[in-house]
């Protein structure tokens, strides 16, 4: 597949909606190829074979299929599942997405979500933490200095500034609110951990 390529998929009933936000992924000048579905089953079919990368779902078309929702979601953590927002939906149903889009957003607005999604152009593609960058960086955002962080897990110091360093170049995040926030939205650590 094409580097620069990004795969969309968009589980929308409306046409009108799909070409509105068509025509606004166009003006963000990428390489998307845009496909429309219009069930769950048919888009559960397609992901196999088109690679997706991001996937815009009207929640109505999920609504009474959650558990089928929830285990493709899983089957594919690599895809950015954003509920396609433009009326109200219970809270349980929109939790179940990586992220929310209104309807009334902007071309802006859309490049910001994406904003962490690189199309292979871009140097610094987003790496995955190792296991042990994880076990790091959730110390790490509870507020430990290095010296504990290498106590806890048993490790040298210097072996803990080599994994905050290589957690800095794969993420492109310096600071510590930046990191705690990306560990948040990756599930990393739970928001719950500061109550």
């Amino acid at each position: 597949m094409d580097k620069d390529r990004m795969n969309i998929a968009v589980l929308e009933p409306s046409q009108i909606i799909v070409e509105g936000l068509s025509n606004m992924l166009m003006k963000l000048k990428k390489n998307f190829y845009i496909y429309r579905y219009s069930d769950l089953e048919e888009l559960k079919n397609s992901t196999v074979k088109e690679q997706f990368q991001i996937a815009f779902v009207n929640p109505t078309t999920i609504q009474n299929r959650i558990s089928d929702f929830v285990k493709l979601k899983n089957n594919y953590p690599q895809i950015l599942w954003i509920a396609l927002v433009y009326s109200f939906f219970d809270d349980e149903v929109i939790r179940k997405f990586d992220e929310t889009l209104l309807v009334t957003a902007t071309p802006d607005q859309i490049a910001r979500k994406l904003g962490h999604f690189n199309t292979g152009a871009e140097k610094n593609q987003q790496e995955d933490l190792s296991e042990r960058e994880i076990e790091v960086l959730s110390q790490l955002v509870k507020g430990l200095s290095n010296k504990e962080i290498a106590d806890k897990l048993n490790i040298s110091i210097h072996t803990v500034i080599s994994h905050r360093k290589n957690i800095i170049e794969k993420t492109g995040i310096k600071s510590l609110s930046g990191l705690t926030i990306y560990a948040i939205t990756r599930k990393i650590i739970h928001f719950d951990i500061y109550s």
